[in-house]
């Protein structure tokens, strides 16, 4: 498994905003966590990254990945379009974390950064200002600095947020390649429901902390089990209305 999550809860202040969760999927699985606002999808993307620790239960990556070694875009990173920054820059900038303390990026780093921006149709605006570019473009080079990070787990907060229609189909086709040919494990964070759903191959369904319930697990199959499900049927109606 490249994730597993057991009886995990996780809040602030001595406060769960999540709670009761239990899953795990394998290595190269594609994951969607949908729900309302506030029940937590967020939360639970930091305590993946390790930004905050269980107040109870576990969260256990697979062997062999590092809490500096998973592929992240954050919804915030993604909505930031005036880097002063080049796009070779940025794309390296994600190999920072096996860097250490080398003032510089090695042969096998650039390498690697070469191949991503190559695989996502970036390679000819390596020279091009981040800023500059369109909002598709951007998205591109994001992603492929999450890939110098890690090309094993990546993790997505809204990867479409803010994005017109047509780069929304870009992205998660983008993304649906390089789960499907490059096998990496994608856990994606996300409120367009009809396009989650036809990609991914499983959902977790997170809902409000009710009172002292904070049980806010309420589905976690596969995307197929998920449509028919009576949580998925009320979610898909409730967004559709």
């Amino acid at each position: 498994m490249d994730l597993t999550v057991s009886a995990l809860s996780l809040g602030y202040n001595g406060f769960a905003v999540v709670g009761g969760l239990d899953f795990a999927i394998p290595r190269g699985a594609y994951l969607c966590v949908v729900g309302e606002n506030g029940s937590g999808k967020s939360t639970l993307i930091k305590g993946i990254l390790g930004l905050i620790a269980p107040m109870s239960g576990s969260i256990r990556l697979g062997e062999g990945i590092g809490r500096g070694e998973i592929g992240y875009l954050s919804q915030q990173m993604a909505a930031k379009k005036d880097f002063p920054a080049g796009v070779n820059e940025i794309v390296l900038s994600g190999s920072l974390g096996r860097a250490g303390l080398r003032p510089f990026y090695s042969r096998a780093e650039r390498a690697v950064a070469e191949e991503n921006m190559r695989c996502l149709g970036i390679w000819e605006l390596r020279e091009h200002c981040f800023r500059e570019l369109s909002g598709g473009q951007q998205r591109r080079v994001l992603l492929a600095r999450a890939l110098c990070a890690s090309r094993r787990l990546l993790v997505l907060d809204e990867p479409a947020a803010g994005l017109d229609p047509l780069v929304t189909v870009d992205v998660y086709g983008l993304l649906e390649k390089l789960n499907r040919e490059m096998g990496l494990t994608v856990v994606m964070v996300s409120h367009d429901i009809e396009s989650a759903l036809k990609y991914a191959h499983t959902v977790l369904h997170l809902r409000k902390p009710l009172g002292e319930n904070v049980n806010t697990q309420c589905f976690f199959g596969t995307a197929d089990e998920y449509i028919k499900s009576d949580t998925g049927r009320e979610f898909h109606v409730r967004r559709s209305s």
